[in-house]
């Protein structure tokens, strides 16, 4: 019974420093622009030129593995498709 007298008083503690760390925020406006970050990571604009020259390599390479793929995929599709011809004709 006497832990509540030690959990009651830290607990008053941490609520008040959350409220604190809360009014905190609403004072220096970090609330204030919430769509931005959310916009940001759709356009590339503000990387740095290195970052921007890798970000367009990684994109090259996924397409250009996106097009072997599907490359791949229709010579199987087409060779499934022979393969299934010839069986008819027999």
């Amino acid at each position: 019974m006497s832990i509540i007298y030690v959990l009651i008083p830290i607990a008053i503690i941490i609520v008040a420093i959350a409220i604190a760390i809360f009014f905190w925020a609403v004072k220096s406006n970090q609330f204030e622009d919430l769509d931005r970050q959310g916009y940001s990571i759709l356009f590339d604009d503000d990387l740095p030129p290195e970052e921007k020259k890798l970000a367009e390599q990684r994109k090259e390479v996924q397409e250009n593995q996106e097009k072997s793929q599907l490359a791949r995929n229709v010579a199987s599709k087409q060779n499934v498709d022979n393969a299934h011809n010839t069986h008819e004709r027999h």
